[in-house]
């Protein structure tokens, strides 16, 4: 089984945006030395807790300080921006860093309407243009348009060997089909779909179509993880995890809170709902525990990959988190 990290850069109470940025530098040196695979860095806009609002930059930070591990986005709004232009970001951070470059493409808003007006500078781009800017992303990538395309002769500088691996990211059979037309790989967010992923999955697969950028399906999936000792300690860890999951949902703020905080709150009978229905979303236990568990999900998912995201408040347990997982599994 190979081990991944998403990290959405999450704030703390208590500390900065520049806290954040700095601990998802330390996370994924530390990640590198303990064997995990890839480092996506997620984008966010207009949160007070979410640090990250540039993936492109904080992949070239993060690959300049590690050497081996895969460093890409989980994932870049595809809607929002130019196919072209996103191409050439990630070929530069290719030709920087030769077959570590990953480009992860989401079809998500990114926020309400104003924060997406306000990203393509008033311009009122559809949704429903995601699978064709997939397709005009890889032919940039690739050079692959056909003869008779518009952007046949545009080049997507700059010229490399080595391009970036395409992958989107879903939660539905929709987000499946569209990286399984495109022929690129598939990201199923179990982190925030619990429901249907082995549908998903397993459709992806059924329809995949080879491309220049796979000749065969390749996915992984992410999910939330909370490892520790014991299960009470994990337990205990998880609470301030609960909360910011709550808070996020209510559209409240999204600055991780502290485990006080968390223990303190007395929650309404829809809330404790919320946060058991959220707990489907992860997996919180011993090294033991979660390894046995994301062999089952293996198993029904049929990916042999897992993104592990740990948004808790106290960042050295959040390392230690990584370390026992990885200690248990790699």
């Amino acid at each position: 089984m190979k081990l991944s990290v998403l990290d959405q850069s999450p704030i703390s109470k208590g500390q900065s945006p520049e806290d954040a940025i700095h601990n998802s530098i330390q996370l994924a040196k530390e990640a590198e030395k303990l064997g995990y695979h890839r480092y996506w860095v997620a984008e966010h806009h207009s949160t007070n807790g979410l640090a990250c609002t540039s993936p492109e930059i904080m992949i070239g930070q993060i690959a300049s300080q590690t050497n081996r591990i895969r460093v890409g986005s989980g994932g870049v709004l595809l809607p929002q921006y130019s196919p072209l232009k996103v191409a050439e970001n990630f070929n530069m951070l290719a030709a920087f860093y030769p077959s570590r470059i990953d480009l992860g493409v989401g079809r998500s808003p990114g926020g309400p309407e104003s924060v997406r007006l306000a990203l393509t500078d008033g311009q009122k781009k559809s949704l429903s243009s995601f699978p064709r800017q997939v397709k005009d992303l890889q032919g940039f990538i690739h050079q692959s348009f056909p003869k008779d395309h518009d952007y046949r002769k545009i080049k997507a500088g700059p010229k490399i060997e080595h391009h970036p691996e395409i992958w989107v990211l879903g939660v539905s059979e929709r987000g499946a089909k569209h990286a399984a037309n495109a022929g690129v790989g598939f990201t199923y967010g179990h982190f925030i779909n619990s429901e249907n992923g082995k549908e998903a999955l397993g459709l992806y697969r059924e329809h995949f179509k080879p491309s220049p950028s796979l000749t065969k399906p390749k996915t992984n999936c992410c999910i939330f993880v909370v490892c520790a000792e014991t299960q009470e300690k994990a337990e205990e860890l998880a609470l301030s995890q609960d909360l910011w999951l709550l808070n996020v949902g209510k559209g409240r703020s999204t600055i991780v809170p502290t485990i006080n905080e968390a223990k303190n709150r007395i929650f309404n009978q829809e809330e404790i709902e919320e946060i058991n229905k959220n707990r489907r979303r992860a997996i919180i236990g011993t090294p033991s525990f979660v390894k046995e568990r994301l062999e089952e999900l293996s198993e029904e998912y049929q990916t042999d990959e897992f993104l592990i995201i740990t948004n808790i408040y106290d960042f050295n347990a959040k390392l230690k988190s990584y370390e026992l997982l990885a200690n248990e599994i790699l």
